[in-house]
């Protein structure tokens, strides 16, 4: 019986221990704390200058832009220049047929010559005085017409060829080959896009930010994802009664002609500078019972730090206290954690790990 007994227990112990693929085993202790970690993204305070910012928006324009008149009549003979080329001052746009100012302008030099060739004859017969003073200075009042009107003739042709009055990109081309134009008609438009300029309506409540001098940027979506830099010029001493705004007058350098004038624009305008601030990404903040928190890591866990913040600009908040520089702030997963919670925290832009 006893021999029985003793041989039924040994077999179930081997039986036991050759079990085999499918068993159920105790995991490792630290396999099992690692695997209930919270996987989150840290980021270090860093020091930078931030600034406060209003936004706006408004269609920029070119503070450089002049239509080209007609200065005289005629049919248009050759066209020199089309729209988007590139023209400096008095250069030649277009020319008219100008063959009856020529012959006007001929006709007014021929008797200038010879006035100055009766007048010369005369001025002799004056000093031997031969000739009587009115007479002579009758004379030299003929002259002085004769040389007004050759110049006002010599005037007229020029105006035949028509001129860029400033330098820019011819923006418009009103005319065509063989039209008649007449004075004053508008032939082209000169815009000069190297320098442009925005008008910003602001609310009269933030009038005592803004000050000439004022860096800003700017937003179009001809161009995504880029930002223009531009600067405050001046500030009208008025309000607007009709909307309660002042203006504000911004100026871009466009010198490599990226932006257009007509293009509609988001300004962002840095009012107020502070240096070398405590900054986290805003996406870190967590915002309940009316009080601004982040969550800290420390060994592995989580600590729920109550802030203080200031300036908030382009994706950043300024740090007036709470935090250090060294601390590991949690700026992704933080949604489902609380005080004392384990995370296994990354910063890929270190490749380190800590938790």
């Amino acid at each position: 019986m006893r021999l029985t007994i003793v041989t039924l227990a040994i077999a179930t112990s081997v039986a036991l221990s050759g079990c085999g693929v499918g068993e159920a085993s105790v995991a490792d202790t630290a396999d099992v704390e690692a695997a209930t970690r919270v996987p989150v993204e840290v980021a270090r305070p860093v020091r930078a200058d931030i600034y406060a910012t209003y936004e706006a928006t408004t269609t920029i324009a070119s503070d450089a832009d002049a239509p080209v008149l007609a200065r005289a009549a005629g049919d248009v003979v050759e066209l020199l220049v089309e729209e988007g080329d590139q023209v400096v001052k008095g250069q030649v746009l277009a020319r008219l047929d100008g063959e009856r100012l020529r012959l006007e302008m001929l006709a007014a030099k021929a008797n200038l010559n010879q006035g100055h060739g009766q007048y010369e004859r005369y001025v002799d017969l004056h000093d031997r005085g031969l000739v009587s003073a009115s007479m002579f200075e009758g004379l030299k009042y003929d002259l002085d017409a004769l040389e007004a009107t050759y110049a006002l003739r010599k005037l007229n042709y020029d105006y035949s060829s028509i001129r860029a009055p400033i330098a820019g990109v011819v923006s418009t081309r009103n005319i065509k080959l063989g039209q008649n134009i007449g004075i004053n008609d508008v032939v082209f438009r000169i815009t000069d896009t190297s320098e442009l300029i925005a008008y910003l309506q602001i609310p009269q409540t933030e009038y005592a930010k803004f000050a000439a001098g004022h860096s800003a940027s700017l937003q179009v979506d001809a161009v995504p994802g880029t930002r223009f830099p531009a600067t405050i010029v001046r500030i009208s001493p008025t309000i607007d009664v009709r909307n309660g705004t002042f203006r504000a007058t911004a100026f871009i350098d466009n010198q490599d002609g990226d932006l257009a004038p007509g293009m509609f624009a988001r300004f962002r305008i840095a009012y107020e500078k502070h240096e070398s601030a405590l900054v986290i990404p805003v996406r870190a903040l967590v915002e309940e019972d009316d009080q601004t928190s982040v969550y800290v890591v420390e060994a592995g866990e989580v600590a729920r730090r109550t802030i203080e913040t200031g300036i908030e600009s382009g994706g950043q908040i300024e740090v007036l206290s709470g935090l250090a520089e060294d601390d590991q702030v949690v700026v992704v997963g933080q949604s489902g954690l609380r005080n004392g919670s384990k995370v296994l925290a990354s910063m890929p832009l270190e490749d380190s790990f800590t938790g």
